[in-house]
């Protein structure tokens, strides 16, 4: 499933920055006891027992203000309430409830997402005994927390976390998800409704026209294989630290969901300019996912001033892109159709290196073998001794080694098994991981 994004909402000045920074595990967000601080969202991935998630904070939630900022804040948090999986609403037990509460309780209601209430400011047992009062909001139990001095945020995470994490799929059923992803203005757009052969995203020169993810299905059929492809356009992302604050911040985050959401990621390229540093930013977040990768060189009837042949072209993409796990490399044209059959059997080829499961002989003989021609290094007396490997998960290929002194295995041992079991089994385009843990 995808990264769920958690928003901190409530009226100005009740702690949501200070709770903010505490489950981010750093001073992200401002603190002052000056309502209104916090003008932007600010976002911060965050994990609470190995479970990630994307916290976002935001303005306070209010009626009216004489700040000059105030209708784009407002604009920003009713953004973060459509855009959020589960919602924190936070009150404050030394002020107890206030009209601006129960306003802001009532403008959330209408957006039927799960929302936990946390009672902040409880640091003491009266203050703890005062956050019943929340009760009266009607969004469900309050749960008294000290956000400044770390009280029940266990309890509250617990609570958050149970409305995001272990949710099923059912709402894209057997669908094949299929991001696509690359810098501004690269033709992604262009690309989908190529594809589907619908005019679902809208397509202009304009860079940043795509400004969140658009859903597009399409039925696949060729020879024996048929299935349902789900296409994600995304808005261009641009190198981290490059991305502005407001509406193009918040793009870049969906993109991220979008990829976090996808089985196959299409890195988009165009062929007028070819590989940039930004689309090697891009492809970066691409690959920090461990999804299924297809590099896609977008408009190439545009290319001749490039004077490079497909398989020069290839070369130099495969030099640039470190990271790709042999994936491929498809050359096309959303203006004309070119390269867009090539296209979709390359990236459902990639879906299924991706979810390959490997026979259990299969993968011990290749191993034992891999260990025989180039054992792994010795440290003193101790070595590595191999128990038992198993293939532990598909999407992407997960490898558990249970080793004796696993932590003699260095990167490059980790690369060598990582190519060998590549040579035996291919898994093109898709990453693998591989994981040595000691014992049986």
């Amino acid at each position: 499933m995808a990264i769920p994004v958690i928003a901190i909402v409530g009226r100005p000045n009740v702690g949501k920055s200070t709770l903010f920074n505490r489950l981010a595990g750093e001073r992200i967000a401002v603190v002052s006891d000056i309502a209104g601080t916090t003008r932007d969202r600010v976002s911060a991935d965050a994990k609470w027992e190995e479970e990630p998630y994307i916290l976002v904070d935001t303005a306070g939630i209010e009626g009216n203000s004489e700040d000059i900022f105030w209708p784009d804040m407002q604009s920003q948090v009713l953004k973060a309430l459509d855009e959020a999986d589960s919602l924190i609403f936070v009150t404050d037990t030394r002020q107890g409830l206030t009209t601006a509460d129960r306003d802001a309780a009532n403008l959330i209601r209408r957006y039927h997402k799960p929302v936990i209430v946390a009672a902040n400011k409880a640091d003491n047992i009266e203050r703890e005994q005062d956050a019943v009062e929340a009760y009266e909001l009607d969004l469900g139990d309050p749960i008294p927390i000290s956000a400044y001095h770390n009280i029940g945020i266990a309890d509250l995470m617990e609570a958050v976390m149970s409305t995001v994490v272990g949710e099923d799929e059912e709402e894209f059923g057997k669908d094949v998800r299929i991001s696509i992803v690359g810098r501004p203005n690269v033709g992604k757009s262009a690309l989908l409704n190529a594809l589907t052969g619908e005019e679902r995203a809208l397509v202009s020169d304009i860079p940043g026209t795509t400004r969140d993810s658009v859903d597009s299905r399409y039925h696949y059929v060729d020879g024996g294989t048929e299935m349902d492809l789900r296409f994600i356009d995304t808005a261009g992302l641009r190198r981290r630290g490059k991305t502005e604050q407001g509406i193009e911040k918040y793009s870049a985050l969906r993109t991220i969901q979008a990829i976090e959401r996808s089985h196959t990621t299409l890195i988009v390229l165009d062929a007028t300019e070819f590989v940039t540093a930004q689309d090697l930013h891009v492809g970066g977040y691409a690959a920090d996912s461990a999804r299924g990768l297809v590099v896609v060189v977008n408009k190439w009837d545009l290319s001749r001033e490039l004077k490079l042949t497909q398989e020069e072209a290839r070369e130099e993409i495969r030099d640039r892109f470190k990271f790709l796990p042999n994936s491929s490399i498809v050359f096309t044209s959303a203006l004309t159709g070119r390269g867009l059959d090539r296209l979709l059997k390359a990236t459902v080829a990639t879906y299924f290196e991706w979810t390959k499961k490997i026979a259990a002989g299969d993968l011990t003989r290749v191993v034992i073998d891999a260990l025989g021609a180039h054992p792994p290094p010795r440290g003193g007396y101790r070595r590595v001794r191999l128990r038992k490997v198993a293939q532990t998960r598909t999407g992407p290929p997960t490898f558990t080694f249970h080793m004796a002194n696993p932590d003699l295995i260095h990167f490059s041992y980790r690369r060598y098994l990582d190519n060998r079991l590549r040579d035996a089994f291919g898994f093109d385009g898709s990453p693998l991981r591989l994981r040595f843990v000691g014992g049986a």
